[in-house]
């Protein structure tokens, strides 16, 4: 049963408002590579050497805040509805120092929706819901606007030399499993994960998964039941997918080797999903100096494969088909130097098999990946990016400009278009800022995003509202202490 809470009058959400901007509530930057490690914390943290007593692991263990404040606003063509949210919220971090080399480690965060337009209504042309501000609270509850917490972090650490293995709730950004952390708070996960750091120039990490707490929820879900709650699609033959609740999967098990060669810089990847599908990614980021700069370069491929009965046996209700197939290909090339990055990407998903990931896990790990969209789910897609960021006067500020071109199969093409996505084109301004002096451990970023259809195969409402001729607006604010 979902749970009902009352609604505040606007003067109540108007001194919450206050309360929170006033205690700079901050927002982290929303874009990370995947194979960086998470930051999510960045508030000050110390080194100590082993400390020999347990109580004094936690005399001189490190505590660190965060403090969000999330304003997003999509606005949709004609007479389809728009939305807006107002939100505000809180965490707090500790971790011992090492005992032994053991590390505890605990986090929390509260969600306040401040203010915003009705969530949970249907709009009446489309007969769908909002898709973007819900993101920023509970998407299992758009009438919760005050019990919105969640333990994210509760792991035990053991580290060897500069080597790791972690038991419990963490934050890990991989390919397949990453913090999408474009909303209030990213995706958590529970189970083992390992970083072996102790071999010259290589890194290799994974791990075994048993649990996941997706971004814009506050619940734990084991591996099969996290599916679906973002929204299911359709089945390869039109039928409305039927999954979510129905399938079979008990862990997922990572394993990412990276490897320095001078320059160049190589990642592969094997993700396994318990009764689902494997998939394998290779990626190689290379980099050439020059005089005043250097040159970019890069390549990924990705293949996929079913596994199991695809998490049910019976059709319908099947995550993916057992036999199924698809394959990735995603390049780029670009110049960088001291205050430009110009990157042009390319992005092939073959006709062999829709690419599927579960949306709830992480964001694509695409070089054409463009905040607010993803190509999951699709098949027999090209897409051209190109993005430019430039290093603004203002010190510890930039600007990042993006525009996208995606070819999609046409939404009648359902063994190929799962989520009923038209072909378009996608704009994307980024300016942010980090301050200074007193101001120290307060972040800004302002986005705007828009998206034009590029044909009429959208005639229906529900394949325009909340995908394309659509604009989003966010201002995020982050402090760290």
């Amino acid at each position: 049963m979902k749970r009902k809470t009352s609604y505040k009058s606007f003067s109540d959400y108007l001194i919450l408002i206050l309360f929170f901007l006033g205690s700079f509530i901050n927002a982290s930057a929303q874009h990370q590579e995947v194979p960086e490690k998470p930051h999510m914390w960045k508030g000050k943290s110390k080194s100590f050497y082993d400390t020999g007593a347990i109580a004094k692991a936690f005399q001189y263990g490190t505590l660190q805040g965060h403090f969000r404040y999330f304003f997003m606003n999509t606005v949709n063509k004609g007479e389809l509805s728009d939305y807006f949210a107002n939100s505000g919220g809180g965490g707090i971090r500790y971790e011992t120092a090492p005992y032994r080399g053991l590390q505890f480690a605990v986090s929390g965060f509260y969600i306040f929706n401040l203010y915003s337009s009705p969530l949970g209504v249907l709009d009446t042309l489309a007969f769908n819901g909002n898709r973007y501000e819900l993101g920023l609270f509970d998407i299992e509850d758009p009438e919760n606007k005050k019990d919105l917490d969640r333990l994210e972090e509760f792991y035990l650490k053991y580290n060897y030399k500069e080597s790791y293995i972690s038991l419990g709730r963490q934050l890990i950004n991989t390919p397949f499993i990453n913090l999408q952390d474009g909303r209030m708070r990213p995706t958590g996960v529970e189970g083992i994960w390992f970083n072996i750091l102790d071999i010259p120039k290589t890194r290799i990490e994974g791990g075994y998964l048993w649990a996941i707490s997706p971004r814009s929820t506050v619940r734990w879900y084991y591996i099969g039941e996290s599916l679906g709650l973002y929204g299911a699609g359709v089945n390869p033959d039109g039928t409305r997918s039927g999954y979510e609740g129905h399938t079979n999967s008990h862990y997922v098990a990572s394993l990412g080797i990276h490897r320095d060669l001078g320059n160049h810089r190589f990642h592969i990847w094997n993700f396994h999903v318990d009764n689902l599908f494997n998939s394998t990614m290779f990626q190689g980021e290379m980099n050439f100096p020059m005089k005043n700069g250097k040159i970019l370069a890069g390549i990924q491929a990705i293949k996929q494969f079913g596994m199991g009965n695809g998490g049910n046996d019976t059709a319908r209700l099947r995550y993916i088909d057992p036999n199924s197939t698809s394959s990735v290909y995603s390049g780029r090339l670009g110049w960088m130097d001291e205050k430009n990055q110009i990157t042009f990407n390319y992005t092939r998903i073959t006709k062999e098999g829709r690419y599927l990931m579960p949306r709830e896990w992480g964001r694509d790990p695409f070089y054409t990946f463009m905040p607010r969209e993803r190509n999951e789910g699709l098949g027999d897609v090209h897409a051209i990016v190109g993005k430019y960021t430039r290093k603004l006067p203002v010190n510890h500020s930039q600007a990042t400009v993006m525009i996208g071109h995606f070819k999609l199969p046409k939404i009648s093409n359902t063994a190929l278009n799962k989520y009923g996505f038209p072909s378009y084109v996608q704009a994307n301004v980024d300016l942010r800022h980090q301050f200074l002096g007193t101001w120290t451990g307060l972040e800004m970023q302002l986005m705007y995003v828009h998206k034009w259809g590029l044909n009429n195969d959208y005639s229906n409402p529900i394949y325009q509202f909340n995908k394309v001729d659509v604009s989003n607006l966010s201002l995020v604010l982050n402090y760290h202490f």
